[in-house]
């Protein structure tokens, strides 16, 4: 194996602080659910990597890398576990933090992993997530340096490997001196990441994989089918700051394949605006890979900016204000049946379902119908039984509102004709969400939550 063959040293439960939680903790009652919530600390000497003199960094994503050098690193992890042993289902999520904010983000809302019994391990993996950008630093040390002063990455080089030391310190073979699973007994370490993250796991896919062994299986949400670079040096992510000369479609572009000879389970989960990111290096459904595109969805939505706000009110984050008429068809319960889907994988040897693709023209425009929705892939119900032209399609050429995608309400009239009285509507949405549950793209649990969210949209249109 090319990662650092010295084990990492883990600190903690960690506590605290100037606030006395931790940054971006779950805004749900994680106690209530039965589940615990540890952060702690792992520090050790981290690998970064080059690609191989004479190899081709090509598209088929067989990519070769090479150890380049090693530094010291110190960061944590957010974990959640249940109390009770005997709800752990075996499978352990980590995730790759995504910093594209500034600060950390990460998903700790997910239905499925609290009642699916998963634990949860929230990877503090890049620099910036330590220290931040100008002018408004609102990284770990800035925002909490009684709790997270000591923290360091030394540059984004050496994530790769910072993410496979936390792994292998919360997989089946770690450390038990310190022990932050606390004796579960882990069968499977998915990695996850989005957006920003999931182009970082398409790098250690197609390089950082066959060089080791921490995974059993990734999943990539929201991936524009580009991996990022191995070796950047001091630069740091920064959306405000892209490539000069680099417009916002074309840093939107896929231009490579995940490898097809890991061997393990690749899970890729896509909005439409992904979709069309991803059209030139769209894959087929294999024995290993599943490629999920979703229709009328979007990078960002309505509901994920307001869950994101309460959290930023919460940890009293300086952020943008929020959009008007972003895209009103949340990705969540999509990513919780692929959690779903990805333990059965890899626990029983069941498949996912495989499904439709979004429906392109030979200029390679998404195909819509009369309402403006795109036609083929995942049908959630807000798009088969429509309220509103929920799309990718921007309201501005501005990239966060390329992110957002748009959500434009129909008329009263135009929704009594489509869809008839209230009961009549919500009796089809009803159907369509459990066509939706039968696909295997939607957990039944979300079926009256989605139907509540339908009649309130109804009454707020009338």
């Amino acid at each position: 194996m090319a990662h650092s063959s010295e084990s990492p040293i883990v600190t903690g439960p960690i506590d605290g602080g100037q606030f006395g939680w931790p940054f971006g903790a779950s805004m749900l009652d994680t106690a209530a659910l039965g589940y615990r919530e540890d952060e702690f600390f792992i520090e050790g000497t981290a690998t970064k990597y080059r690609q191989v003199d004479g190899s081709e960094w090509g598209r088929d994503g067989h990519w070769q890398a090479e150890p380049a050098g090693s530094a010291p690193y110190k960061t944590r992890l957010l974990i959640y576990r249940p109390v009770d042993p005997e709800r752990f289902n075996g499978t352990v999520i980590v995730t790759w933090n995504n910093v594209t904010a500034g600060y950390d983000l990460f998903g700790t809302d997910s239905s499925e992993v609290f009642e699916g019994g998963f634990a949860l391990v929230c990877v503090t993996t890049q620099k910036v997530g330590i220290d931040g950008l100008p002018p408004v630093h609102q990284g770990l040390a800035a925002w909490d340096p009684q709790r997270y002063g000591s923290l360091s990455i030394p540059g984004d080089d050496y994530s790769f490997d910072v993410f496979t030391q936390a792994a292998l310190a919360v997989g089946a073979n770690r450390d038990r001196s310190n022990d932050p699973m606390s004796g579960l007994d882990v069968r499977h370490v998915v990695a996850q990441g989005a957006s920003q993250s999931a182009g970082r796991l398409a790098t250690y896919v197609n390089a950082i994989a066959p060089l080791t062994s921490a995974f059993d299986g990734f999943i990539l949400a929201i991936y524009f089918g580009r991996g990022t670079p191995l070796e950047v040096g001091d630069t740091v992510v920064n959306i405000k700051t892209p490539a000069s000369g680099a417009s916002t479609r074309n840093r939107l572009r896929g231009a490579n394949l995940l490898r097809d000879d890991v061997g393990i389970p690749i899970f890729v989960v896509n909005s439409e605006l992904e979709a069309i990111a991803c059209y030139g290096v769209r894959q087929p459904d294999s024995e290993t890979l599943r490629y999920w595109e979703s229709a009328g969805t979007c990078h960002v939505s309505q509901q994920s900016r307001a869950v994101r706000q309460e959290m930023s009110d919460r940890d009293q984050l300086v952020t943008r204000p929020a959009e008007q008429g972003l895209n009103a068809i949340p990705m969540n319960p999509l990513y919780d049946a692929v959690f779903y889907h990805m333990h059965r994988w890899l626990t029983d040897n069941i498949s996912p379902p495989i499904q439709p693709r979004v429906e392109f023209t030979v200029d390679e425009e998404v195909v819509r119908d009369e309402h403006g929705i795109a036609v083929g892939g995942i049908r959630l119900p807000q798009a088969d039984l429509p309220l509103a032209q929920n799309s990718s399609i921007p309201l501005s050429e501005d990239i966060y509102a390329v992110l957002g995608g748009s959500s434009h309400a129909f008329g009263q009239d135009k929704i009594v004709s489509l869809h008839g009285d209230l009961e009549a509507f919500l009796g089809k949405f009803q159907h369509a969400a459990q066509a939706a549950v039968e696909a295997g793209v939607l957990m039944p649990r979300e079926v009256p939550r989605l139907v509540a969210e339908a009649r309130k949209s109804w009454t707020d249109l009338s």
